[in-house]
């Protein structure tokens, strides 16, 4: 799995004209799942974005969180993550997991954020055409591999 993190003051994504998903200040997460993703690293890369400390406390320093700021998270899947680009000028998606296995781990991904958050989490729409729009704050982005 692989999650591009960003912090942000606002985000949306909209599906043929109608806005799917929107947040206020928080994190925008665009998530990639491959083939042998599975309960315990979803879990860790949940707990790793929920605790991120990328929002500055009264010093200016990066020391809180997203839970610790009242902030909200906005996922998105994003299978291109998954892309091999090294050889060619073609990427290869092929380490990529197809949807009837990415679906279901992008859905179960989107409830253990809402639990390890406390609110809801608003989403894209799995595989379809989405426009993304976002105001980076900082910019702070983070690029996050689970650990196996």
């Amino acid at each position: 799995m692989r999650l591009v993190i960003q912090r942000v003051r606002e985000a949306q994504v909209t599906v043929e004209g109608r806005v799917t998903g929107q947040i206020g200040p928080g994190l925008l997460a665009l998530a990639g799942f491959a083939p042998t993703d599975t309960t315990a690293a979803l879990t860790w890369m949940c707990r790793k974005l929920v605790q991120l400390r990328i929002f500055g406390d009264d010093n200016g320093q990066m020391n809180r969180s997203v839970q610790d700021t009242g902030g909200q998270i906005l996922v998105v899947s994003q299978f291109t993550l998954l892309a091999d680009a090294r050889k060619g000028n073609r990427p290869s998606y092929i380490g990529a997991a197809p949807p009837p296995v990415a679906e279901p781990l992008y859905q179960q991904f989107v409830a253990m954020v809402a639990a390890e958050l406390g609110q809801p989490v608003p989403t894209g729409i799995f595989g379809a055409d989405m426009q993304v729009s976002l105001v980076n704050d900082g910019p702070v982005t983070i690029v996050l591999d689970s650990p196996t």
